[in-house]
Parts: structure tokens; sequence; C-alpha cells
């Protein structure tokens, strides 16, 4: 049995009576700056329990006695933001979009606002930047499937593209493959007369004549007869080398055979009017407007 009473030799501290081995263990006490400050610990979270919200209900939360929350806190900063933009933005709402860039100051406004809205908000699809990923369009090109100057810039933001809404960009690839409109050669070698008008290198063989007729047949009608594509119908210029789902041999071989159409949603009703065409300005900003 431990003996209680033992007091260490070397030290003069009494020990705990735990023993192990013969060695003993000392009950060294905890220092009294530590000991206060644990007591003080304990004191501050008893009141921050009584003045912020802490603890769930049933049904809801104690509030606290100061009535704070984080969410009427963010309410709080957002409106004192609103406060502070509300100049610039009620200018930004009266200024025409092409009239945007005649004001510095407004053309501050409008990059800055619409560089957060983008990053907050297309910024996982196209990237921080608006370099794009397949699947997503680049907006730091030239290359536009439905325009690319600042008004149809802010008519493909506002409205999306088959989004479902009234006024959304809509159009449609026939599957061309699945519905058995083609044959299986048939579409490998269309997709190589695709690459060759685009200036790249195609399967040894291919009877590129055949994949011209094959195109004249099936593709012209939206792509034009040159593969110019048409900003009407969201039909991308087959020519220009800028490929949104990928440019080797197999994955133009997937979109003929199954079709791809990305949905773009409407911004309209989630963000404000002045917001979206700060986003327009700024979109078309990144290096590849039309004028």
């Amino acid at each position: 049995m431990a003996d209680k009473t033992h007091v260490d030799a070397v030290t003069g501290t009494a020990t705990t009576g735990h023993v192990w081995d013969g060695i003993r263990e000392l009950n060294t006490p905890l220092p009294r700056w530590w000991l206060w400050l644990f007591y003080i610990t304990i004191v501050w979270a008893v009141g921050y329990w009584i003045v912020y919200p802490a603890w769930p209900l049933v049904t809801a939360f104690t509030t606290g006695t100061f009535g704070w929350a984080s969410r009427s806190a963010v309410v709080t900063d957002l409106n004192e933001l609103k406060t502070l933009r509300a100049p610039m933005t009620t200018k930004l709402a009266a200024t025409a979009l092409a009239d945007i860039k005649s004001d510095q100051a407004l053309a501050d406004f409008a990059y800055a606002q619409g560089r957060s809205a983008f990053r907050e908000n297309c910024g996982p699809c196209h990237g921080a930047g608006g370099g794009g990923a397949k699947g997503y369009p680049n907006l730091n090109d030239n290359d536009w499937l439905w325009g690319g100057t600042l008004e149809q810039i802010r008519q493909t933001i506002e409205f999306g593209v088959r989004s479902g809404h009234a006024k959304a960009h809509e159009s449609q690839m026939p599957a061309f493959g699945r519905d058995g409109m083609l044959k299986s050669d048939e579409i490998v070698t269309v997709a190589n007369y695709v690459r060759a008008i685009a200036n790249l290198a195609t399967r040894r063989g291919t009877d590129l004549a055949a994949g011209k007729k094959l195109y004249a047949d099936n593709c012209a009608v939206c792509h034009g007869a040159e593969g110019k594509g048409n900003k009407e119908l969201g039909a991308p210029d087959l020519t220009d080398g800028i490929w949104l789902f990928g440019s080797d041999e197999a994955s133009i071989i997937e979109v003929i055979t199954n079709s791809r159409g990305g949905v773009m949603p409407a911004w309209a009703g989630r963000l404000d009017p002045e917001t979206i065409k700060a986003l327009a300005y700024y979109v078309h900003t990144l290096g590849g407007g039309e004028k």
C-alpha cells in the first residue's frame, strides 16, 4: 500500500502515494499564476454564455443579454458598405455600359466591384483570372460563343445559357453517334476534317474529301460552310484552334458522338443590375472583349 505521508528527501516535496517500480510521484502543486488564469477562463466562459448566443434549445437558442448575432453583424456591415458605395452605385446605374470607361473613377469602381463579384460567383467555373478549364470558356481570349461586346456579355451574364430563363441563350448540338445519324467511321472521318480546317494534324489515310462532304451535310448549317461558327446560334468557330472540350481526336469524336452542352446560370435575380453591369465591364476588360 502506498505511503501518502512520504516526503521526498531530495526536494522536500510530499508525494502523492503513487509508486511505480520504486519511483514515487511528487505532489508538486501547479503554479499560482496558472491556477488563477484557469479560474479566470472559467469565469470568462460563464460570462460569455450569459452575454452572447451560446446554448441550443429545443426550437431556438439563447440569444444572450447583448442581443448580438453574427448574422445581424454581417447584415450591418453589408448595409454600411452599401451606404459607402451608394453614390458610385447610383452613378453606375445611370451610366451606359459603353460610357463607363470615359469616367476613370467610375471605371475603377466598376472594375473593382466586377472583379470581386467575379471571384465570388464566376471563379469556381471560369477560374479566378477567367482562364477557364475544359468545358468552361476562357474569358481572356477573343473567342466568344455568344458574342464579346459589352452588351452581349451582359446579356449572357444576366440570362445565362440553357439556364431555363425565358431569355437565356439556347443551343443544342445533335448527338450524331448516339442518335444514329452518323456511323462510327463517318464520325472519325468528319472529326479529322474538322481538325484539318483548324490546321491540326489528321489521322493518316483519312479521306478528307469524304469528311468535307459529311461536314457540309451535317455541320455546316450551324458552323458555316468554312467552319467560322455562328454567334447567334452559339455555334463555335472550328478554325481558330480554340476548343472548349479539347482538340485531340478523341475529344472531338466524343463531342460529335454524344454532344456536349454546358449550363450557365442566369444571374438576374441573384445579383442586382449594377453588379451585373460591373461584372460585364470587368469580363470585357480581361483581354478578349469585342467592340
